[in-house]
């Protein structure tokens, strides 16, 4: 009988093996902002991310610029925001370790997506969007790529060597669930929300070892500008939240409104904003009594 349970619970771990996405965490974010000089004065100037590379248009303009956090994740920023338009989050990627193998799978458990193609940076990737029309978008990298010739330089001078999660709006949490938790396979570990309200944001972790996640930020209505970019953010991880705040504010960051605060999740939290708005979020990893 002993032999007969432990025959089973190999054969069920082989499969739920099998089964999981060959998903690392999160490659990059992207955003449009409607100055580049002024979005490098923050990103570069604050933040510390050397500008890696990056992709022009047909008239020799940067098209899409990527400022390096580590080897294996980057903001991607693109240039041309109207000055009128509320959202300024383009995309989600996510890294893979066999595109061929997660694409399959994917298209398995129903799923719509574009096919398998090589970018301008040398990568393979191939995209889709979810149930609120967000792009989401899976990348292998490769050698030879963009990314790849820049293994290891540009790292002096980060104020964050990790991208911890990023924030996607969902005005149907059902719906964002049946597509990151049931499709995507990503596993909801926190619900929180303001003080004495009800629940605004979910944590989903992604597949992979490093603990990255996405926070689905609840919301009805349309939102205004502020609030988009607000929702719309990314998440720094930082050893010490005042250091960082030192830091920012040495590379001459100043906004009164800058001040560490320990969040519902019992961490402490720092909100920094680019120049059009887009929060900036600096996380210490450990929670707090």
């Amino acid at each position: 009988m002993i032999r007969i349970l432990v025959s089973f619970l190999a054969v069920t771990a082989c499969l739920s093996a099998a089964d999981a996405l060959p998903i690392t965490g999160l490659a990059h974010v992207g955003f449009r902002v409607s100055d580049l000089e002024k979005a490098r004065a923050f990103y570069t100037g604050v933040l510390g991310y050397h500008e890696a590379y990056d992709l022009k248009d047909t008239s020799g303009r940067a098209a899409l610029v990527f400022f390096k956090i580590n080897d294996n994740q980057c903001i991607e920023i693109s240039p041309g925001l109207p000055a009128n338009q509320i959202v300024r989050f383009t995309h989600v990627a996510f890294s893979t370790t066999d595109i061929q193998k997660l694409h399959g799978m994917l298209e398995a458990r129903g799923l719509q997506m574009g096919s398998i193609q090589t970018g301008r940076d040398g990568n393979r990737n191939f995209g889709l969007r979810d149930p609120e029309n967000n792009v989401i978008e899976f990348v292998q990298y490769m050698p030879g790529s963009m990314l790849s010739k820049v293994h290891g330089q540009y790292l002096q001078g980060r104020i964050s060597t990790h991208l911890y999660h990023t924030g996607i709006t969902a005005a149907n949490a059902d719906n964002m669930l049946a597509f990151y938790r049931d499709k995507l396979g990503f596993v909801e570990f926190w619900r929180g929300g303001p003080a004495g309200e009800k629940t605004a944001w979910i944590n989903l972790r992604t597949p992979g070892t490093r603990g990255d996640y996405i926070e689905l930020m609840l919301h009805s209505g349309t939102p205004t500008r502020e609030q988009d970019g607000s929702m719309h953010h990314i998440c720094l991880e930082v050893p010490d939240i005042q250091a960082g705040r030192k830091i920012a504010l040495s590379r001459h960051y100043s906004d009164p409104k800058a001040e560490p605060r320990v969040g519902r999740n019992r961490k402490w939290q720092l909100n920094l904003f680019d120049p059009d708005g887009t929060r900036v979020e600096l996380m210490e990893p450990k929670t707090r009594p």
